[in-house]
């Protein structure tokens, strides 16, 4: 990934160097059933169509926006609290403060494109018509994502950060997954309900008034995204063979656990100039961030319960990473 100084535009070559071609196959599904069977996908498609935004239009791109600036709380920085933080000089609190804003922004964005061209196989490869429809609404929905969040990047923070490894892992295991539901349940159900409560969480927390504005548009969205998975999901898990429902269990807890390992923000520390691995390590065990990671599993939780995948294999592995707490919540549908 591309990481220029700020305002610097990347070569034509530099920018072919920029395309990764992944290896996929999967079936394409025609569905000859046009009717409406399917009510709640449908009344989804609707509100997906009322929902539309024009982001040129409706956020104000022209407003100026500091930085570095405490534009989230400094408490939500990694490192908040620690020997490190207690070390920090003005200048470098400045910098470090856009540091993880771009950061946590880049990752964001990366999540979209994921999400842009998982739902674009979705709808290839879905077998029902009102998904197919609702499915190439959000095919939109994930191109404005990434386009605010790359304008706000560029424009605003000076560029983004290459995605974390953690979350690539996961976003290409889904594109190259041959079956269909797994695609839902990896973007759907994990990757999409982990942004939701990751942006909620900033939403409530952002006095920067561009960011704010752009996070309430594409929560709407996300609400909607998730939904989709839970209602085209439905019940799909319990008519599974033993065997395949494994491989489903398998495949939630292992992106439950690169998703909670993706938030370590190593790349932040580097351009710090901070030693990597022992920043790793506090943050890894930090109570703050311990209790942070578990938060961004509020929505996952309930929704792999309502589908049938919370098995006494999957309560396991989620006492494990202590994120059972959040079973009772409700599911997004």
């Amino acid at each position: 990934m591309y990481e220029g100084a700020v305002g610097q535009t990347p070569s034509h070559d530099e920018r072919e160097r920029q395309v990764e071609l992944l290896s996929t196959t999967f079936n394409t599904a025609y569905a000859w059933n046009y009717e409406m069977v399917r009510r709640e996908l449908h009344n989804l498609y609707e509100k997906a169509k009322r929902d539309q935004w024009n982001a040129t239009e409706q956020l104000s791109w022209h407003l100026d926006v500091d930085a570095e600036a405490e534009n989230l709380p400094d408490m939500q920085i990694p490192v908040y609290g620690t020997h490190i933080w207690e070390k920090l000089g003005p200048a470098e609190l400045r910098t470090l403060r856009r540091e993880q804003l771009r950061w946590s922004l880049s990752n964001f964005m990366h999540g979209e494109q994921g999400a842009l061209l998982a739902t674009a196989q979705i709808v290839d490869a879905t077998p029902w018509m009102e998904a197919k429809f609702y499915g190439a609404t959000q095919v939109m929905d994930e191109a404005r994502h990434v386009e605010v969040f790359s304008r706000y990047l560029n424009e605003k923070l000076g560029g983004p950060y290459r995605i974390n490894t953690n979350l690539k892992a996961l976003i290409d295991q889904i594109l190259t997954d041959s079956r269909w539901d797994m695609k839902y349940l990896g973007m759907q159900i994990m990757v999409e309900g982990l942004a939701m409560a990751a942006f909620g969480f900033m939403h409530k927390l952002c006095q920067e008034p561009l960011l704010t504005a752009l996070l309430h548009y594409v929560i709407r969205d996300e609400s909607r995204h998730v939904a989709f998975g839970v209602l085209t999901l439905n019940d799909w898990f319990l008519q599974m063979a033993p065997e395949e429902r494994r491989e489903r269990e398998e495949f939630v807890y292992e992106g439950c656990r690169l998703m909670r390992d993706r938030l370590l923000a190593e790349d932040v520390w580097e351009t710090m100039g901070w030693p990597v691995a022992e920043v790793r390590d506090i943050v890894l065990h930090s109570p703050q961030m311990i209790e942070f990671r578990k938060m961004l599993f509020s929505k996952v939780v309930p929704n792999v319960k309502r589908l049938g995948l919370l098995t006494p294999w999957v309560r396991e592995r989620f006492a494990e990473l202590d994120i059972l707490q959040f079973e009772h919540l409700e599911a997004s549908a």
